[in-house]
């Protein structure tokens, strides 16, 4: 927490350019201090790639995973001039949100999720919720705290007996709800389906949440595509208001499908965007 908050007063002091320096001096640390994360990094990398990845690419996948981390002084800070985010198809959440029960978006640890944020706050009426694990949450909640403590953090957190009924709420205010798919909730299902050429296993708890509130969920990612630059893009997974009980597995299954098909896509447009640092297969 400390360096968190040096970093926080130098990127604030110095300005968003020349704080950047520090990013280079973090991912040649992780490159040479981080050997779990940097095989991770290039088994990744090497399937993505499609050729064995070297020092240099794992070096500029961290560099890009520092500058996500970076760039959320400047969002919570709301200094949304710094930066260049261009949305593609917004129609697809606006034409969610004016039936006016609230969507469920549905991420990964692929670019970041904080520019969505960044969008909802741009939008006075419009309420962006996180849902995650409570030990990530209060984690999440001291990090972002030290960056600006005046910041208002709408995070609903996992594993309490009140969580669904509190995601039904926020819906029912129209609010945008945001999960993770790529991180298992816990003691749930998980499938089995190829992601990068090899079999890997998803959770199946995010599309649960969507069937059990009969919901549309949607697919969104905040690509990181170069300094300052991001672009964010929606895409439909599944409408479970309608689905038959007897439907529910086959809608689910499809929709989990698409959602891998959907981060492939993505990871080989912005390779270096992809942030689990352990071996995903396995």
């Amino acid at each position: 927490m400390t360096m968190l908050r040096l970093i926080t007063w130098i990127s604030t002091a110095l300005g968003r350019r020349q704080a950047r320096v520090i990013l280079h001096l973090i991912a040649g640390y992780f490159l040479v201090f981080a050997p779990t994360a940097r095989r991770s990094s290039r088994s990744y990398l090497t399937r993505v790639l499609g050729q064995p990845a070297g020092i240099r690419h794992i070096y500029q996948h961290f560099l890009t995973f520092a500058a996500t981390i970076h760039d959320r002084i400047y969002l919570l800070n709301n200094r949304f001039d710094l930066f260049d985010i261009h949305v593609h198809q917004p129609e697809v959440i606006d034409t969610a949100l004016a039936a006016g029960q609230g969507v469920l978006l549905l991420g990964a640890h692929l670019g970041s999720f904080e520019v969505l944020r960044a969008v909802g706050r741009q939008h006075p009426d419009l309420c962006v919720v996180m849902v995650m694990y409570e030990q990530n949450a209060k984690r999440i909640n001291a990090m972002l705290s030290a960056i600006n403590p005046i910041a208002e953090q709408n995070i609903i957190p996992l594993g309490r007996m009140d969580s669904m009924i509190r995601v039904q709420e926020q819906l029912g205010k129209g609010a945008l709800v945001g999960l993770l798919g790529d991180r298992s909730f816990g003691l749930e299902k998980m499938k089995s389906i190829a992601f990068l050429g090899d079999p890997a296993l998803w959770p199946s708890g995010s599309f649960r949440m969507a069937a059990i509130l009969r919901r549309p969920i949607f697919f969104m990612v905040g690509l990181h595509i170069g300094p300052g630059k991001y672009e964010i893009f929606f895409e439909q997974l599944a409408d479970f208001t309608n689905v038959e009980r007897d439907d529910r597995e086959a809608v689910l299954r499809r929709a989990m499908e698409q959602y891998v098909t959907l981060l492939d896509k993505y990871c080989h447009i912005a390779p270096y965007n992809w942030f689990n640092f352990f071996d995903f297969w396995q």
